[in-house]
């Protein structure tokens, strides 16, 4: 089974070796048609601690590393506000 790979932004890198990021979604409603933003945080295991808040980041699914943790940041990409 292939392992999910998920785009978001950092919001948080107080803790040692892990970011927190918001993973946007968008769907179709099904009923309403419209279409609907949803947002889920992952937090994600940083080992040198380079991520930095606004980054924009891909993380991957891992076996468990903590309580929370069962991402990994895998590659970042140039933010555009910088």
């Amino acid at each position: 089974m292939p392992k999910r790979v998920l785009q978001g932004s950092v919001v948080s890198d107080k803790t040692d070796k892990t970011v927190v990021v918001l993973v946007e979604r968008r769907f179709t409603h099904p009923v309403m048609k419209k279409t609907v933003r949803r947002t889920k945080k992952y937090h994600a295991h940083d080992e040198g601690n380079i991520h930095k808040i606004g980054d924009i980041v891909s993380i991957e699914e891992t076996k468990p590393i903590s309580k929370n943790k069962r991402w990994v940041v895998i590659a970042t990409e140039q933010s555009g506000d910088k």
